[in-house]
């Protein structure tokens, strides 16, 4: 390009200069980086490289992936990666790989490295944003897998506010175990079986080997396929391209589409903030209720509109999750994994019913320049597909999750209501400070029938990180305890978790919230229709506790935990990390 625009000076007779070109106008932030005599230096580094005159003359798009070898989740992005670079180039833009860390939940789960988990989107969508922010792109295309990239990702595009979108890489296939479909979900629920004598080690040896049989994150609507879904009614994510299994064949051409799409993007200076709306929040909580998501779409959309700034409140959740049945059977509340949604007909499909009864908001667009009511009328359906019902009849009549205040939890908390109709209950509480306390008194046989198992000091500051209970919660179930016991914890669940359990209980114990507060045999009620949870105590008695109440040493005085603990607000706000004032 620069050549040419010198060659036209030197026949109009002018003085030629290598420098003497306009810059391209999608550049709109690129050029500060890269354009004029005083930029030579940065352009020496990139020359340094392989680019070229013609690459810097074009818009930078950066491609921000989150491969990493220690989980299937996000093994195929380094791949995917070179697609979208191609589609990038193919639209006239020059594509800039970096990487940002991940860390596997699932491998993880039940060890202190579990804390990692929630604190790394904090880091991840800090990274991105330093690194887009710093090297001036026009564009951002982010590769997103296991759990806390999704949101991650996002909350960096919308922090840095320049066209961009977030593309999944794709959710794992089912593993085949002895004539039927499994997931990871039925491996950590073997150890519970296996621990009280009803799997051998071979079985579960044989099951572990079989479960996960390639790359792709958590095949039911565990976190990864609620967010990515989420983000495909946000619209955020270009519409049916996330639903392609990781390793579906065409997945390469949707990382190409998505390549070719953040140059219509850049283009146009379309930004998030501009798709990232009220109404698109609700879409994205309405997926969630209607599929029967993870509880942690709770959390992650929180800390999504808080980073747009747009109003959103925990109860916003409750009133829409109320109005929404659930009308996708996908395990662990349902039947089916999300290689059988995208079979049936995909998320199109999910929105054509829930276009029906008027749930959704159908003028919000999606970054692929259609409306959801565009996307949902252009659904196609798979004759005889049973994951997604009718809305006329749909599995559950309200949504997957429900919000409970009370004295326990003044802030509010998230129950899960997928896969069961259990909506009371009342027992004595069995009170463990840990996760780990927990789950050996579960492996020891001291939890019983009718309890409610609290476990505490695992919240955003307490834990610190706020881990997921899904080692206590598959062995109460491999156990056979699922149906007749509750849980409550300042801590997370898996997407995986099933049963009757209240999670993100705020305040946390940490900060002196009320579940400090209770003791051995103290009886707490779970009452949905009420939407309470409580502790059978007067006011005064509670705060009487707390008066001798003293806050545990922190687990952590230096490094990225404690800084972490430090900054970390009530998951009742998404457990977002901000300066304190």
């Amino acid at each position: 390009m620069a050549a040419s625009i010198v060659s036209a000076v030197t026949i109009l007779g002018m003085s030629p200069s290598v420098y003497d070109y306009p810059s391209n106008p999608a550049k709109r932030r690129s050029r500060l980086l890269t354009d004029g005599p005083d930029r030579a230096p940065a352009r020496s580094y990139f020359k340094a490289i392989g680019f070229t005159d013609d690459d810097l003359a074009k818009p930078l798009v950066g491609i921000a992936t989150t491969w990493i070898e220690t989980m299937p989740c996000n093994y195929n992005q380094r791949e995917l990666a070179g697609h979208v670079r191609r589609g990038i180039r193919e639209a006239g833009g020059m594509p800039v790989e970096f990487n940002t860390i991940a860390i596997s939940d699932g491998v993880t789960m039940g060890t202190p490295g579990m804390r990692g988990s929630l604190v790394s989107r904090e880091v991840i969508a800090d990274s991105i944003e330093l690194v887009a922010y710093s090297h001036m792109f026009d564009g951002l295309v982010c590769l997103v897998g296991c759990d806390k990239t999704i949101p991650a990702a996002l909350m960096a595009l919308l922090r840095l506010d320049i066209p961009g979108l977030v593309l999944y890489n794709g959710s794992i296939a089912p593993g085949r175990w002895r004539g039927k479909d499994v997931t990871i979900q039925d491996v950590f629920e073997a150890v519970g079986t296996h621990a009280v004598g009803k799997m051998t080690d071979d079985d579960l040896h044989e099951l572990e080997t079989l479960a996960c049989p390639g790359a792709g994150a958590c095949g039911g609507q565990f976190t990864a396929n609620t967010m990515s879904m989420a983000l495909d009614f946000l619209g955020i994510s270009p519409a049916g391209l996330n639903e392609v299994p990781a390793t579906d064949r065409g997945k390469n051409a949707a990382a190409n589409k998505a390549g070719e799409l953040v140059m219509k993007l850049v283009r146009e200076n379309i930004t998030p903030r501009q798709v990232v709306s009220r109404e698109a929040l609700e879409n994205a909580i309405t997926s969630v209720a209607a599929s029967g998501g993870s509880t942690n779409g709770v959390l992650h959309l929180l800390a999504v509109a808080r980073e747009a700034g747009v109003p959103l409140e925990i109860d916003d959740f409750e009133e829409i999750a109320a109005r929404t049945p659930v009308i996708a059977s996908l395990t662990p509340g349902g039947q089916y994994v999300a290689t059988d949604l995208y079979d049936a007909g995909g998320c199109a499909l999910v929105a054509r019913e829930l276009a029906k009864r008027d749930l959704l908001h159908l003028s919000a667009r999606n970054v692929d320049g259609r409306t959801l009511g565009e996307i949902a009328l252009a659904a196609s359906e798979t004759q005889g597909q049973k994951v997604v019902s009718r809305i006329e009849q749909p599995f559950q009549k309200r949504g997957g999750f429900a919000i409970l205040r009370g004295n326990i939890a003044p802030e509010g908390c998230v129950v899960k209501l997928a896969g069961h109709d259990r909506t009371f209950h009342r027992g004595p509480a069995r009170v463990f400070d840990s996760e780990e306390e927990c789950f050996a008194a579960v492996k020891a046989g001291k939890v019983g029938v009718g309890d409610v198992v609290v476990i505490r000091y695992e919240g955003p500051a307490g834990g610190p990180g706020m881990r997921e209970m899904l080692a206590v919660t598959a062995a109460l179930a491999g156990e056979g305890l699922g149906d007749s016991v509750a849980l409550i914890t300042d801590g997370r669940f898996s997407g995986a978790t099933h049963g009757f359990m209240a999670a993100h209980v705020s305040p946390e114990a940490a900060r002196r919230g009320p579940i400090a507060a209770l003791r051995e045999d103290d009886v707490i009620v779970l009452d949905v229709e009420a939407h309470e949870l409580k502790v059978e105590l007067s006011d005064a008695e509670v705060e009487a506790r707390l008066a001798d109440w003293k806050a545990p040493e922190p687990r952590y005085t230096s490094g990225v935990f404690a800084k972490y603990a430090a900054l970390v607000s009530s998951a009742s706000e998404g457990a977002i990390t901000r300066p304190k004032t």
